[in-house]
């Protein structure tokens, strides 16, 4: 997703914020930011601040920040790399369809075979078009 909002959020200093507020276990405030990143005042760590609360990836919470944790829901970390776990399971079907119509396939095409073609076909559009919708979403 070259080029998306999140991706120009998410980039230097307000990832190291984000990740930051992320691996917290309750609200951080400006300062507990500053200090944690060693950042040269607290009006950069607020700076850093504000762009992720506008892009909706952190919200303000009691006395501090939290991040929006439902950012990594269902996803699957590839080197720095965060992809959607439907992204997996459409590899997943991909390997097996793969499989089944090459070091599977049997002699004569019969009616289960084909049904297990179709079946894998049909298992690996779903889960690569949730993939997409999940990646057009733009939230990381």
């Amino acid at each position: 997703m070259s080029g998306s909002k999140s991706d120009d959020v998410l980039e230097g200093t307000t990832r190291k914020v984000f990740r930051f507020v992320y691996r917290q276990h309750e609200p951080v405030g400006i300062h507990d930011i500053q200090r944690g990143l060693g950042l040269s005042s607290p009006s950069v760590a607020y700076y850093h601040v504000g762009k992720l609360v506008k892009s909706g990836l952190i919200k303000e919470e009691g006395s501090g920040y939290v991040a929006d944790k439902f950012v990594f829901e269902n996803m699957v970390r590839v080197r720095k790399t965060a992809l959607p776990l439907q992204s997996a399971y459409a590899v997943l079907f991909l390997a097996a369809l793969a499989l089944l119509v090459t070091i599977l396939r049997p002699a004569q095409i019969t009616s289960q075979y084909a049904f297990s073609v179709v079946m894998i076909v049909i298992g690996f559009g779903i889960s690569a078009f949730e993939a997409y919708r999940t990646l057009s979403k733009e939230i990381l």
